[in-house]
Parts: C-alpha cells; structure tokens; sequence
C-alpha cells in the first residue's frame, strides 16, 4: 500500500496523463469537450475514479459517460505506457457536478451583488435626503 503522499503524486501523474490522452488520442465523439475535474485512487491501486464534467449541457453526461467507458481499455492501456505501476488500476467515470453547482452559486451572488449596490444607492440617497434636512433645521 502506498503512502498518502505517494498516493496523491499517483493520482496527480494519472490524472495528467489521462487529461492527455482524452485530449489526443481519444476519438469518439461522444467524449468531445469533455474535461478531467478529480482522479481518486483507492490505497489498494484496485481503481480510479475518474470524475468529468463538460462544458456542454447536463444532458450530454450520459452520452459521455458511455463513451468513456467504452474508450476505457485504450485509456487503460495509453495510461500503463506512461505510468509506471505494477499494477494499472481499473478505471471508472463520474460524472461531476461541481462546476455547474460552481457556476449557479457565482450566479446566485452576482444577483445578491446587484441588489446591495441598487439598495446601497438608494441608502446612501436616503442618507443625502436625511444630512440635508438635518441642515436645513
């Protein structure tokens, strides 16, 4: 079993090579402008779990999916002539969320921005109003 530093240079080094392969070597159509986001190696080296996303809609996850498993065995194979294991784990996709999640919540304070600066415009004219009629007295 490996240790957890070596660990994570394992999964970093894998989910390199394989960003390379997707990017390359892999040409189905179905796994287009897809995207590595995470690689997570089990400590037996039994599997990773390869999570993707894409810039494309949600409903392309499916298609992508079936794709990539499809190319799994090359991307296997690709991945064992650039890393060096004794023993190459097998290699799993999910789908990841994240960066829709990501994109809504930036979404969702750009609107919660918006609003303090409308309401702080019109609190600050408020305030104007306010230091005028104080001076007027």
């Amino acid at each position: 079993m490996p240790t957890g530093i070596r660990l994570k240079r394992i999964q970093d080094q894998i989910k390199r090579v394989l960003t390379v392969i997707l990017e390359t070597k892999v040409n189905d159509p179905r796994v287009e402008g897809a995207y590595i986001t995470d690689v997570s190696v089990d400590r037996e080296l039994d599997f990773a779990n390869i999570y993707v996303s894409s810039l494309g809609n949600h409903e392309q996850a499916k298609e992508i999916l079936e794709g990539l498993g499809n190319a799994s065995g090359f991307m296997r194979y690709a991945l064992s002539q650039e890393v060096e294991l004794r023993m190459m784990p097998k290699l799993r996709f999910y789908w990841d969320e994240t960066p829709q999640h990501a994109d809504r919540i930036e979404s969702l304070l750009a609107v919660i921005r918006e609003e303090r600066e409308t309401s702080g415009g019109e609190s600050q004219a408020q305030q104007k109003d306010l230091d005028v009629d104080e001076e007027v007295e």
